[in-house]
C-alpha cells in the first residue's frame, strides 16, 4: 500500500502532538518507597532526641544498643548491620565508640574462636532499660494521630509488606534462624 503525502503529514502531525503532550512524571510524594523512607527518617529523628541529647548517642549507636538489648545472647556486628539495615562501616565506627564508652563488650564466640560477638555491659544494659520506656512513650506520641484500630491496621499492613520482601518480623524468628 503506497503512502500518500497526506498520510505522511497526518502521521507527522500526530507524532508532533504526542511529543508536545507533557510526559507523565513520577510524583515522589505519592511514590510509596519515597514516602516510607521519608517517614522512617522523620520518626527516627524524632526518637533520637531521647538518646542523642541526654546520652550523646547517635542513631547507629542506639541501633546497636537496641539490638543487643532485645536479644538474650551476644551477636555479631554483622547481625546488627543486617538487622538494622545499617552499613557495616557505620556499625563498626559505632561499635568502637560504644566499646570505649564501656556500654558494650566483646565476647569470644565459643563455636568459632576467630569471631567475637557483642553484648551490653552492665552500664549498657542500664542505659537500655532507662531508654526503651521513654522511646515507647515517644512512639505513642507519634502514633497518637491514629485510633487503636488504625494502629492495628498499620501494623498488619507493614507486616504484609515485610513478608512480601521476606523480612524477618520477630526477634524469636531472628533467634531461631541464628542470623538475620
Amino acid at each position: 500500500m503506497a503512502r500518500t503525502s497526506s498520510d505522511i503529514a497526518l502521521r507527522a502531525r500526530a507524532a508532533d502532538e504526542a511529543s508536545a503532550r507533557p510526559k507523565p512524571r513520577l510524583d515522589l510524594f505519592k511514590f510509596v518507597p519515597f514516602r516510607l523512607n521519608r517517614l522512617a527518617a522523620e520518626v527516627s529523628s524524632a526518637l533520637s532526641v531521647e538518646y542523642q541529647e541526654r546520652h550523646g548517642l547517635d542513631i547507629p549507636a542506639w541501633r546497636i544498643i537496641a539490638t543487643l538489648g532485645f536479644r538474650n545472647d551476644a551477636c555479631s556486628a554483622q547481625y546488627i548491620a543486617q538487622c538494622t539495615r545499617t552499613h557495616k562501616s557505620t556499625i563498626s565506627r559505632a561499635v568502637t565508640m560504644l566499646l570505649s564508652d564501656g556500654l558494650i563488650e566483646r565476647v569470644e564466640n565459643a563455636a568459632d574462636r576467630r569471631e567475637f560477638r557483642l553484648q551490653l555491659t552492665r552500664k549498657g544494659r542500664a542505659l537500655y532499660e532507662e531508654l526503651f520506656p521513654q522511646l515507647l512513650r515517644r512512639e505513642d506520641e507519634i502514633l497518637a494521630c491514629l485510633s487503636a484500630q488504625e494502629r492495628k491496621q498499620l501494623s498488619t499492613l507493614l507486616g504484609k509488606i515485610e513478608q512480601s520482601l521476606d523480612l524477618i518480623q520477630t526477634s524469636e524468628e531472628a533467634d531461631a534462624k541464628q542470623a538475620y
